[in-house]
């Protein structure tokens, strides 16, 4: 059974708009393809039918144009929005017609978050910050759609959160706080975070888009690392030298799907990444 299952995925939204105007904030125009206008209402279609599956421990890079349906299809992975048609099964779970209580136990057990900002608590320690989802797991929503787990006590937790900042190599950075991180040791924190639920796959949002070549390597690295462990990943990007690190590249445009291509040589970020801090290092010595 596949990890992630979408079968006929659309979304449309209905907006209030003056006929064959231009919606404001639309990244298309209102027109033919893209939407339908009748009276006043506008019919903005985002995503227009699309069926993608991922088996556990593959790595997909989402890439697309401005307007292509990424983030759309994103937040309907992450649980963060419904289909208007369509169903999305995740981990056995059909979660097109799950309530709001449904919804947050998706999200904060099934599903890692790792965002281009980061999203860290900023007086809170790294350690504090990834211990975040185990605080909000629901003990009464777990016991009806899962086997009782005994409730993790403090010191559980702690343990736990520190095992994940130790996998990606932070444990001695456990009690700082952001601002005495750099920005890939934040990252890290993030993905720590999002692996302390072990979720049934993490989903990244431009990981690196806030980091240098240098960070964005070994950022890029740790997830193909975490790929090889087994761990699930669903990446969006725009970028397609990041997509070279993945294992498979799904396209849109105009909202649907239109091409899904498995890559033949994945790039070893690690590889690029010493390569990178050698030409670095020869240029420092001319530099000197």
């Amino acid at each position: 059974m596949p990890v992630i299952e979408l079968r006929g995925i659309k979304r449309e939204y209905r907006m209030e708009a003056k006929q064959g105007a231009r919606i404001k904030g639309s990244k298309n125009a209102v027109s033919g393809k893209n939407a339908d206008s009748s009276r006043n209402a506008v019919v903005v279609r985002a995503l227009r039918g699309i069926d993608f599956s991922a088996r556990k421990g593959e790595f997909v890079s989402v890439m697309g144009p401005s307007g292509s349906g990424k983030s759309t299809l994103m937040n309907i992975l992450g649980c963060l929005d419904k289909p208007s048609a369509g169903t999305y099964t995740l981990d056995g779970i059909e979660t097109s017609k799950s309530d709001s209580d449904t919804f947050a136990y998706i999200r904060n057990r099934k599903i890692g978050f790792v965002f281009q900002s980061f999203n860290l608590l900023a007086r809170t320690t790294a350690l504090e910050n990834v211990e975040l989802p185990l605080f909000y797991r629901r003990r009464e929503k777990q016991s009806s759609m899962e086997a009782a787990e005994k409730r993790q006590s403090a010191q559980e937790r702690k343990e736990r959160a520190a095992k994940a900042l130790g996998d990606v190599g932070l444990r001695e950075r456990m009690d700082h706080f952001p601002s005495q991180l750099s920005g890939g040791q934040q990252q890290r924190v993030a993905i720590a975070r999002a692996m302390v639920n072990d979720p049934a796959f993490i989903l990244a949002d431009e990981p690196t888009g806030n980091l240098d070549s240098g960070m964005t390597l070994e950022i890029m690295g740790l997830f193909q690392e975490l790929n090889r462990q087994g761990k699930t990943i669903i990446m969006v990007t725009h970028e397609p030298e990041l997509a070279a690190y993945t294992r498979r590249i799904i396209t849109l445009r105009d909202g649907e799907l239109v091409s899904d291509q498995l890559v033949k040589e994945t790039r070893s970020a690690m590889d690029d990444l010493a390569q990178w801090k050698n030409e670095h290092s020869l240029l420092a010595e001319g530099d000197a």
